[in-house]
């Protein structure tokens, strides 16, 4: 029996899911050039506008002079390099902890921190919104694997009940499609009141959280002992590529001896951790950035309430409009699109089938004018009769 593509193609376009790569004839930024058309960006995870920093971009530069532009081998082999190394330190040393351990990508880094801490007569509880890594590394790693209703800590505890082996309770930190943040609190005190690991993915927090950058622990003032397994990404507040997972020297340790992901992977470049670096130390020392990010968030939700948005729960620059119907989303991102302006439009199985979104991201390199014409875009949109969306 032959695979019948054709049709599950067809399919897809049928249900108005069918996705299309944009192509992007620019460097990352507001401004950007899509498919030979100019538009304003609001859909890139780079919150801190790190990712066409001209320092960043010299230090990757320097880095490849200096250390050539390829891993080589895996790190267990001959692929840890002096700048590998030298940025573990500094994220260890970001996050508190004694070790941090580079990943290539984020994908892997989850994939690989569940897996090795939890295998066959185990048990991985996790949120029912996590990204989709986070649930596929529960899904492959041969433990009893749950979901418990999303942000619901009583609901998390009523499956711990249930739990054998070890426990691995798993979150997103900031939810990447509704931009909501976890009740660490409250998954700390119920994971801790039965002897449950809490591993935290914090890709999205990062940067635009905390006081210092630092993300949703620093945010909520918590430590090592209540968020033992720490994640985060380096794609999107850092402005580069590749993730990390932090924590201490025997979690760190056993990564490297157990994590398939990092063990069979050749490391990244050399001169991407170089960059890297340059980004970290850009994301501490320029408070100004989450400063005018936040601000932007702020005009931003105002702007909305006053249009009529149905904008959900997110103090974050993650600010998602919720649709409902797939096919009024695009609509939606397309006239947006012909006023100028890139917004993604959001659909299953991304997102919930009926929650549909345009996902508004919002950076620190955005001006004030900038997010005013995305709400002129949005209020033209929003306030055209439906006989004109058809």
């Amino acid at each position: 029996m032959s695979f019948d593509l054709t049709a599950r193609l067809a399919a897809r376009r049928a249900d108005n899911l069918y996705r299309q790569r944009p192509l992007l004839e620019s460097p990352q930024g507001p401004q950007v050039v899509v498919d030979g058309q100019p538009l304003l960006a609001f859909c890139s995870n780079d919150y801190l506008g790190l990712a066409n920093h001209p320092q960043v971009i010299e230090a990757w530069q320097a880095g490849a002079s200096r250390w050539g532009v390829g891993g080589g081998a895996s790190h267990l082999v001959i692929g840890h390099s002096r700048p590998h190394h030298a940025l573990e330190e500094a994220l260890a040393e970001f996050t508190a902890r004694p070790r941090a351990l580079l990943f290539s990508n984020g994908y892997m880094a989850n994939m690989g921190a569940v897996t090795a801490l939890a295998g066959q007569g185990d048990t991985v509880l996790e949120d029912r919104l996590n990204h989709a890594s986070l649930l596929d590394a529960g899904l492959l790693s041969g433990a009893r694997f749950s979901r418990y209703l999303h942000n619901d800590a009583a609901s998390m505890a009523s499956r711990l009940e249930k739990a054998v082996g070890h426990t691995l309770v798993v979150t997103d930190g900031v939810f990447s499609m509704d931009g909501d943040v976890a009740n660490l609190p409250a998954l700390v005190h119920e994971a801790r009141a039965k002897g449950a690991w809490l591993m935290v993915d914090d890709a999205h927090g990062f940067g635009p959280l905390g006081a210092t950058g630092g993300g949703i622990v620093e945010h909520f003032g918590l430590s090592q002992h209540d968020v033992p397994v720490l994640v985060g990404t380096l794609g999107k507040a850092f402005g580069t590529s590749g993730a990390f997972v932090a924590g201490s020297e025997a979690l760190i340790e056993s990564l490297i001896q157990f994590a398939r992901p990092y063990i069979y992977t050749t490391s990244q470049p050399p001169a991407l951790a170089c960059a890297t670096l340059k980004s970290l130390e850009l994301l501490r020392s320029e408070h100004w950035r989450r400063e005018h990010l936040n601000a932007l968030i702020r005009q931003f939700r105002a702007g909305a309430q006053q249009i009529g948005l149905q904008l959900m729960d997110s103090f974050t620059p993650i600010q998602p409009i919720m649709i409902g119907d797939s096919a009024e989303a695009v609509r939606l991102s397309q006239q947006l699109r012909e006023r100028g302006v890139l917004v993604t439009a959001i659909r299953p199985p991304t997102v919930p089938v009926g929650s549909a979104r345009l996902r508004v991201t919002l950076s620190a390199a955005h001006t004030e004018a900038q997010v005013q014409l995305l709400l002129n875009a949005l209020n033209d949109c929003w306030r055209k009769p439906e006989s004109e969306h058809a």
